[in-house]
C-alpha cells in the first residue's frame, strides 16, 4: 500500500482515512455579516472530493469584536446554524474528516475593522504584509476578559460539533492570540498568566481543557503550533517542545507544526539550505520533537513533490502531510498524490511587482483562487496580482463602513 494511503488512529480513536490533510488557509469568503457563504460551502464541497483524509477549515474567529480579516466568518451563537450545518454537510458521503480551526487574533486583529484590538500585554505589531497597517498599541487582557475568551473558545467548539464538524484545531501558531501568550516577546505580564513557560502556557492548556469538557473524548480537538517565532526573544525552540509535552500529556489528538508570525513571517519565507531538498520548512525541527511525543504529529509548509512526501511518512518524521497552498491550485491534489497522476505541486503567484505590495500576495492571491473554487470556476494560474489587490481593499473599506450589530457574546 501506498504509504500516504495508510489510515491514521489519533489518541481518542477516531481515524483519519490516509494521511494528506489541507492545512488552515484564510478564505475570506464570509458575507459582510461575517456568515458562511454558499461560495465557501462550495469550496470546501469540491475540496471534499479531493481525496484527502482531513480538510481543515481557515480562521473562524469566536468574537465579532475580534476579527483578522474583512471577511472571516464568526461563531459566537447558534444564529447561522443552518449555513454551519450545511458546511460542515460538505463532506457528507466521502471519507473525508472536516475540522474547523477556531481563533482569536489578539493584538493581529485589523484595527481597520475592529474598534480594540486586545492582547495579553501591550506590544504592539511592527511589520507584517497586510498586517503592517495594525500598528495600535492592543489595550491589555483583564483576567475576566482572559477567561471569558477561554469560555468562548468552548462555546464554539461545541457550536461547531453540534453543527456536524468532524473536530476543531485551536490556532496557537502565526502570532495569533494563543501564540501570543505563549510568547515571551508578546507576553510581559507578571502575573499567573506570564513570566514562566508554564504560566505562559496556561492560556492554551485551559483553553484545551474547557473545549474538552464540553465536546467530550471523542470529538478530536488538535492544535496549529509554532516550532519557533523565528524573532529575537519570542518563543523558542526548546520552549515549543516543553509545550508540546504538556499539549500531549493533556491528550492532545494532532499536532500541527508551523512558525513564524506576520512579523517574521517563516511559514512564507525562505528555508534553510539543509531543508530545501526535503521541502518541508520545519522538517529539522520535527525530527526533534519526534522523539518527545507519541501524539500524531501533521508538518505544513513546503511540501510539494510526492516522493518527498512519501519519505517523510515512512521514516516516521511525521504522521499527516499538511498541505495549504497547493489546494488552492489543485483542488484534487489529494486523488492526484495518492494516484500519483502527478507528482509536483508547485505553482507560482503572478504579483504586481511593487515590493511593498507582493508580500500578501502570498495570502489574498490564494484566496482569490479558492473563490473560484467555490464560483464554480478552475484555478486561474495567471490570475493578476493587480486585481486581487484592488478586491482585497475593496472589501476592507466595504466592511470599515458596516455599522456592526450588537455582538451576541453568550458565553459571558
Amino acid at each position: 500500500m501506498h504509504v500516504l494511503q495508510k489510515e491514521m488512529i489519533l489518541p481518542n480513536g477516531v481515524i483519519l482515512s490516509n494521511r494528506i490533510a489541507k492545512s488552515a488557509m484564510s478564505e475570506n469568503l464570509s458575507n459582510k455579516r461575517h456568515e458562511p457563504t454558499p461560495v465557501l460551502i462550495n469550496a470546501y464541497k469540491a475540496w471534499a472530493k479531493s481525496g484527502a483524509g482531513l480538510l481543515i477549515t481557515g480562521n473562524i474567529m469566536i468574537d465579532s469584536e475580534a476579527i483578522g480579516e474583512p471577511r472571516n466568518v464568526v461563531v459566537q451563537d447558534r444564529k447561522n446554524m443552518e449555513a454551519l450545518k450545511e458546511w460542515a454537510a460538505s463532506v457528507k458521503g466521502t471519507n473525508t474528516q472536516l475540522w474547523a480551526q477556531i481563533n482569536h487574533p489578539g493584538r493581529q486583529a485589523m484595527e481597520q475593522i475592529n474598534s480594540t484590538l486586545k492582547a495579553p500585554s501591550a506590544v504592539a505589531l511592527k511589520t507584517g504584509g497586510r498586517k503592517n497597517t495594525t500598528k495600535k498599541i492592543p489595550e491589555v487582557l483583564s483576567e475576566s476578559e482572559i477567561l471569558d475568551i477561554i469560555e468562548a473558545f468552548a462555546e464554539t467548539s461545541i457550536i461547531l460539533k453540534e453543527a456536524g464538524f468532524s473536530g476543531v484545531q485551536i490556532h496557537g501558531a502565526h502570532g495569533y492570540l494563543v501564540s501570543q501568550f505563549l510568547s515571551p516577546y508578546t507576553n510581559i505580564r507578571t502575573d499567573k498568566w506570564g513570566g514562566s513557560l508554564e504560566n505562559r502556557a496556561r492560556f492554551v492548556v485551559e483553553v484545551y481543557r474547557k473545549i474538552r469538557e464540553r465536546v467530550g473524548n471523542d470529538f478530536p480537538i488538535g492544535i496549529k503550533l509554532n516550532s519557533t517565532d523565528f524573532q529575537k526573544g519570542g518563543f523558542s525552540e526548546e520552549e515549543s517542545m516543553e509545550v508540546v509535552k504538556i499539549l500531549s500529556k493533556e491528550g492532545m489528538d494532532l499536532i500541527e507544526i508551523s512558525g513564524g508570525t506576520y512579523e517574521a513571517p517563516a511559514m512564507m519565507g525562505k528555508r534553510k539550505a539543509s531543508t530545501i531538498q526535503r521541502e518541508a520548512y520545519f522538517i529539522d525541527y520535527i525530527e526533534k520533537v519526534r522523539k518527545v511525543t507519541t501524539t500524531p504529529l501533521m508538518l505544513t509548509g513546503g511540501f510539494r513533490t510526492v516522493s518527498v512526501m512519501q519519505d517523510a511518512v515512512a521514516s516516521n518524521q511525521l504522521d499527516i502531510i499538511g498541505l495549504a497552498r497547493p489546494f488552492a491550485v489543485f483542488p484534487n491534489i489529494g486523488n492526484e498524490i495518492l494516484n500519483e497522476t502527478r507528482t509536483d505541486f508547485t505553482s507560482n503567484i503572478k504579483k504586481t511587482g511593487v515590493k511593498e505590495l507582493d508580500g500578501m500576495m502570498n495570502i489574498i492571491w490564494y484566496e482569490a483562487q479558492i473563490k473560484r473554487m467555490g464560483q464554480g470556476k478552475a484555478p486561474n494560474p495567471n490570475l493578476s496580482g493587480w486585481s486581487v489587490f484592488f478586491n482585497y481593499v475593496w472589501l476592507i473599506l466595504e466592511q470599515k463602513l458596516i455599522k456592526k450589530p450588537k455582538a451576541s457574546k453568550v458565553y459571558k
